[in-house]
């Protein structure tokens, strides 16, 4: 592309970019008067008083990494950063402008306690699985990609689904770099490794952490949904095995075998110590859990120190696996920090615009959901609007939310959580626990049905992206694999288990 047609293109850019803050400047005055009886105080409860049209730029932004890669792949790929921030600023300056310091506290909230811990775990176990690598004949076989994609199911609920998807995309991806179609691994990657395998414990994914830090005991969770988990892993990887092996014959076929027995490396796992480090992760993230070391306040907003420790340790952990790992390892593993920016800079103006969207799913029947939620009453109800959300939204807060609608629906405090959970005893309550288990599966399942429904989705698409791979669109990937394969999966495990 020309320089000159590259100016023209961003001078339109900003342009449109300068034309929608001046818009946004005057969209306070359509926010409903009634909201703010002060004159623009600081109202607490933002969430029964947000019109629904305030997820627009939420929207927009799903829309923008839908179709601007589709659309205008260039424009995309530089300037995805300053999209991202277009539709941030779109929601952010109304809302500040009109909210005042109940706005800015939001703002602040998501990302001190959301965001900048998101990415820290994020580029924690991005640098330290960069650092992994597993050499030798590695044959994308239908029974190696299997097996795969089943020890990386089986790691997601004990190291995390970031975890163990940033540890196995490589391998999976080495195995596979002579496979003519390989979109189709890496999307079933994402719903087995990335999604359904950690729905085990609450290190598997944050919406089970956040309940465990709500008092459901720590292998809750691994008893209730084991069921669950097993019966959707099976289909899955048994659809994965049918179809992966479907296009390996249709490639054999085209093949050209070469003359003479085919030389076998031995697999060799260079710098596994790496794992020290990935190790220290999961301590620390579960040590954040257990420790409750008081914090101290931001205009209101509670940091805990454990959470500082934890935060502060996963860099240090990063740092020391920077430090000692040689840099040749990762150019082996073809490391580079472009998916990693790429999720970051996207997902600073998603966290930015889902907060009307979080704002009015926290005020259940008192906001703009109202006439919808008011028909979440059965487990399988619970199961479907948890997983539902999930899939757009962030999944733990999503949780979080149903979790307090089904306390209150059966008229329960925290405090009683964990001996409702305990069926048997005196205090157990089936029909709590036939909740949490519908919000539980639903909103760790349910990740995966787009590329935004649970933190690693992207990140593993980036690194495929990055590796060759290409990909599906977002809409692609939602219509030729996530509805078609896991919603007919989802259905049967509502028939079965609710």
């Amino acid at each position: 592309m020309t320089s000159d047609r590259k100016k023209r293109r961003n001078i339109i850019f900003f342009t449109v970019f300068g034309l929608a803050l001046i818009g946004a400047l005057i969209l306070p005055a359509l926010y409903p008067a009634a909201a703010s009886p002060a004159g623009g105080e600081a109202h607490p409860d933002i969430g029964k008083i947000l019109p629904i049209w305030s997820i627009i730029p939420f929207i927009g932004i799903l829309l923008s990494i839908a179709l601007c890669p589709l659309l205008t792949p260039d424009f995309w790929h530089d300037h995805f950063g300053k999209v991202s921030a277009f539709w941030a600023l779109i929601f952010a300056i109304p809302f500040v402008s009109f909210f005042h310091t109940t706005a800015v506290v939001d703002i602040l909230h998501i990302y001190i306690i959301d965001y900048i811990p998101f990415i820290i775990l994020l580029w924690g176990l991005f640098t330290i699985s960069g650092g992994i690598v597993v050499t030798g004949t590695l044959r994308g076989t239908p029974v190696m990609n299997s097996l795969l994609l089943l020890i990386g199911t089986i790691l997601a609920s004990w190291v995390g689904t970031t975890g163990a998807s940033m540890v196995m995309i490589r391998p999976v991806l080495r195995a596979n770099r002579d496979r003519e179609k390989k979109a189709h691994i890496v999307c079933f990657f994402i719903f087995l490794v990335a999604n359904i395998g950690g729905a085990l414990t609450p290190l598997g994914d944050p919406p089970l952490f956040l309940g465990f830090l709500h008092n459901v005991p720590f292998f809750w969770v691994t008893k209730a949904i084991l069921p669950h988990m097993i019966l959707t892993s099976l289909i899955v990887l048994a659809l994965f095995y049918l179809i992966d092996s479907y296009y390996y014959r249709k490639e054999k076929s085209r093949l050209v075998v070469p003359e003479g027995p085919a030389e076998k490396i031995p697999i060799k796992v260079e710098g596994i110590y790496n794992l020290i480090f990935l190790g220290g992760v999961v301590g620390l993230v579960l040590i954040s859990g257990y420790w409750k070391a008081g914090g101290f306040s931001v205009m209101g907003i509670e940091v805990h120190y454990q959470n500082i420790l934890r935060d502060v340790g996963i860099i240090i952990m990063g740092l020391l696996s920077l430090r000692f790992t040689s840099w040749k390892l990762r150019e082996a593993n073809e490391f580079g920090w472009f998916p990693i920016m790429e999720v970051g800079k996207l997902f600073a103006g998603i966290f930015m615009t889902i907060i009307p969207a979080l704002a009015i799913l926290r005020a259940g029947k008192e906001g703009a959901l109202a006439p919808l939620l008011v028909f979440v009453t059965t487990p399988a109800h619970y199961y479907w609007a948890s997983g539902s959300l999930s899939s757009f939204l962030d999944n733990a807060p999503t949780y979080l939310t149903f979790f307090n609608m089904a306390l209150g629906k059966l008229g329960m405090t925290e405090a009683m959580v964990p001996g409702a959970c305990a069926l048997g005893s005196i205090t157990g309550n089936p029909e709590f626990v036939a909740l949490l288990k519908g919000v539980s599966a639903g909103s760790v399942f349910m990740g995966a049905n787009t590329y935004i429904g649970n933190a690693p989705n992207f990140m593993v698409k980036s690194i495929a992206e990055e590796a060759g791979v290409n990909m599906p669109s977002f809409f692609g990937y939602m219509f030729k694999y996530s509805i078609p394969i896991l919603i007919p999966c989802f259905i049967l495990v509502t028939f079965v288990f609710f």
